[in-house]
């Protein structure tokens, strides 16, 4: 086993979701990303009236959320962000607009709630989700639902909804999970005065229209105007990352910290930049404090965290923060935390707990490259077992 911390650095930089620029939460859009073709119209047949959605997000003793949630729609199990509330926890957006290509943390599979992993997000059903029923429903097998980190979202199914119906889907209800320190929505952020919010807003709105360039002039307005505005801070830095420019990108997610301490984003946005430069020692710090802050909501940075304790030869808190990320992600959708496990438990010792690890990696993911060299690797701890015996 003496290049398990090789094969895992591989493995963790090998995850293009996990260590992707752009990130945990409010990401930036990839373009082209999540959209599907328009074919030309030669029988020039009208398209349908658009259909546009509005609501409420409110936490669950009735207060407004007064910062930007990622509104979600989920249809057939793929979740795509949406929309964002606005200061008053309102959102707004049009169903099936083809330009909504953002990729965010929520869908980044940041948050324990996403349905697809740790990827980026991918289009809401495909064309039957979001196409008409005979019944004229066009949002057959769809829920909308809030994205905020610590928190669950009450959800609203849109099974019986018609296109001539009121716009407004109600309450979107957010239920805050105990134990968690640490906040996805800067309180800092809260106090920006209004020109300020209403760069941010438009910032993350035009970012919904995948129109990069425009968002972020918008959020340097909105930090000129209000520096302590850590939540436009952490959406700088994350565009600044999809634009490869990594020290500006650095810088603004500093500043996102120092304006606020205990928002989690830019911990893991920070551990995740040093974790692909092979910087372990201040990967670690940076995401030993993020799932300090919030240990439940992000199974990925327990992993990231893990990887980096791995290297450090720290095998104890490794195989605390790699036992969290495998707890964590209920749907299977890192397979590469159970390999970590095993190789952290094989350096422990513990060749029994290594097999059944790594046994559990290649039934997760059979068709994974390294499956020939993760079954040598049984054989190997096999042989192991055997001389401690």
């Amino acid at each position: 086993m003496k290049d398990a911390a090789f094969v895992v650095l591989l493995g963790a930089m090998a995850g293009v979701n996990l260590f992707a620029q752009g990130g945990m939460e409010g990401g930036t859009p990839t373009p082209g990303s999540g959209t599907q073709s328009v074919q030309a119209n030669p029988r020039g047949i009208q398209s349908p009236n658009p259909v546009y959605l509005s609501g409420k997000v409110v936490a669950e003793d009735g207060a407004p959320v007064t910062q930007n949630a990622t509104i979600e729609r989920v249809c057939g199990g793929m979740s795509k962000t949406v929309a964002y509330t606005d200061s008053k926890g309102r959102f707004t957006f049009q169903w099936g607009d083809r330009n909504l290509t953002v990729t965010d943390a929520s869908d980044a599979g940041s948050g324990r709630n996403a349905n697809n992993g740790f990827g980026g997000s991918q289009s809401a059903g495909g064309a039957n989700a979001l196409a008409a029923d005979p019944f004229g429903n066009r949002m057959m097998n769809c829920i909308l639902r809030a994205n905020v980190a610590g928190y669950t979202s009450d959800t609203i199914d849109l099974f019986n909804r018609r296109t001539a119906d009121n716009p407004d889907v109600g309450t979107i209800v957010l239920h805050r999970i105990t134990g968690v320190e640490g906040s996805s929505i800067s309180v800092t952020s809260m106090m920006a005065p209004r020109e300020a919010r209403k760069a941010y807003e438009h910032g993350l709105q035009v970012l919904l229209k995948n129109k990069p360039a425009e968002a972020g002039k918008d959020f340097e307005k909105a930090v000129a105007l209000y520096p302590n505005y850590a939540d436009a801070w952490v959406s700088l830095g994350k565009l600044r990352l999809q634009q490869q420019s990594v020290e500006p990108a650095r810088a603004a997610l500093k500043k996102a910290m120092d304006a606020d301490p205990k928002l989690v984003v830019p911990y893991i946005e920070l551990g995740l930049l040093a974790a692909k430069g092979a910087n372990w020692a201040e990967s670690a710090r940076y995401l030993d404090r993020a799932v300090e802050l919030d240990p439940v909501e992000f199974p990925q940075a327990w992993y990231a965290d893990a990887v980096a304790n791995y290297n450090l030869k720290k095998y104890d808190p490794a195989e605390k923060a790699a036992r969290a990320a495998v707890k964590l992600d209920s749907r299977h959708a890192n397979p590469r935390a159970d390999y970590l496990l095993g190789l952290i438990l094989a350096e422990k010792k513990d060749y029994a707990g290594a097999t059944a690890e790594l046994t559990t990696y290649i039934q997760l993911a059979p068709n994974a490259p390294d499956v020939a060299q993760v079954k040598d690797q049984l054989g190997q701890l096999g042989k192991l077992a055997g001389g401690s015996k």
